[in-house]
């Protein structure tokens, strides 16, 4: 085929063809098709996705001469029918035609280039050779771009010699060096005339409306983020819903959503320094009251302690008593966690014993003297545990 059908009317939803090869790539059964009206991957865009009949048509690429349709599973050569997601397609249109208008009004605007293009699954970019995009200047591209789309220009398709592309004043990137031949022009009258291969809507009005998202630096220049046409209201319906959440759980304002949030969390931090020094006082308190206790063998259970309350119990106990042996537990959000301790005059290692302690509650640990610490699958146990440390 000289021309696929994705190319001479990128609105066809249906076509039927004929399978007259297939094979397998990597484990991937694939066919290639008389024609077909399912893109491949290719100058930022993604590729199309379909049906083969019944099969579900997952990746579609440009191999040499030929274009694979890569399939869920195998399919025989002979007549096809074949349907186009068009939900994905149209998406992929309207997003690509904004970039090619996003990128002619950046070249004149500010006679900023484009460097690439990446059509993402909820947002898309380019890349400019501009180190940075201040504010200003991208609130004035945002607006001039809307301009265009509101403009109503219509977009067609024409071919031209490499030979011709300075006289017509087509704008293009990337052809291979000493590419000579004809190429895919897309042309949006009055604004741009560019090499393209992909596929884009009718008019700029059907891209229906573009928003800058933002930008970061890239390689010396900048990416420029964007959404366009129905991405917009998806994204603008996920802001509102998000938005109204966060009214009803912070009973405020949109206005002042952002600073009730600051607020917030300054106080969570605040907490959070309390909490941590309230632990710490109470873990010295705990690691006291087990010191003051005459047996050799200690053992205490706090209910959803952490680790580090343990062990922080356990380092103090064995300074202040390193004679006493002690079996330190918790259950921290349902997870059985001990601690063993064994200082240095309580005639026990503590990485020796602990392992078999961790045998007794089913679970496993580590750790180095005079601290072992684990996890256990159960407290039941416990006793049979401590009496262990108590004869060790």
């Amino acid at each position: 085929m000289s021309l696929p059908a994705y190319h001479r009317d990128c609105y066809l939803t249906e076509l039927d063809t004929l399978v007259v090869d297939t094979g397998e790539e990597n484990g991937r059964p694939y066919a290639v098709l008389e024609d077909t009206i399912l893109y491949p991957e290719g100058g930022g865009q993604p590729a199309d996705h379909g049906l083969l009949g019944e099969t579900e048509i997952f990746d579609v690429q440009k191999t040499g001469e030929e274009i694979r349709h890569y399939l869920s599973h195998a399919v025989e050569r002979g007549p096809a029918r074949l349907e186009l997601d068009w939900q994905r397609r149209w998406d992929h249109m309207q997003q690509h035609t904004a970039q090619h208008v996003l990128t002619a009004v950046a070249l004149q605007l500010f006679d900023w280039r484009t460097t690439a293009f990446h059509l993402g699954p909820t947002a898309s970019d380019i890349e400019l050779d501009v180190p940075k995009i201040e504010t200003r200047n991208l609130a004035r591209l945002e607006s001039a771009v809307a301009d265009e789309v509101r403009a109503a220009r219509s977009i067609a398709y024409r071919s031209a010699e490499v030979a011709d592309f300075e006289k017509l004043g087509v704008r293009s990137r990337r052809l291979p060096e000493g590419f000579a031949g004809t190429v895919r022009l897309v042309e949006i009258d009055g604004l741009d005339l560019n090499t393209c291969g992909g596929t884009h809507v009718r008019s700029t009005t059907e891209i229906s409306m573009v928003c800058l998202l933002g930008t970061e630096p890239m390689r010396g220049g900048a990416r420029l983020h964007f959404v366009a046409g129905d991405r917009v209201r998806r994204r603008m319906a996920d802001h509102e819903e998000r938005n109204r959440r966060l009214r009803s759980l912070l009973d405020t304002g949109d206005a002042e959503l952002a600073e009730v949030v600051v607020l917030r969390l300054a106080r969570e931090k605040e907490l959070s320094r309390t909490t941590r020094l309230l632990g710490e006082e109470l873990a010295e308190s705990a690691a006291a009251g087990l010191a003051a206790i005459t047996e050799a063998t200690v053992e205490a259970h706090w209910p959803g302690r952490d680790m580090a309350f343990l062990q922080r119990v356990g380092r103090r106990l064995a300074e202040e008593a390193p004679e006493k042996r002690a079996l330190l537990t918790s259950d921290d959000d349902g997870d059985a966690i001990f601690v063993v301790v064994a200082g240095g005059d309580s005639g026990l290692d503590s990485t020796a014993v602990g392992p078999r302690i961790a045998e007794i509650l089913d679970g496993r640990g580590g750790g180095r003297t005079p601290i072992f610490q684990g996890k256990a699958t159960s407290l039941k146990r416990r006793e049979e545990a401590l009496e262990l440390l108590r004869n060790a």
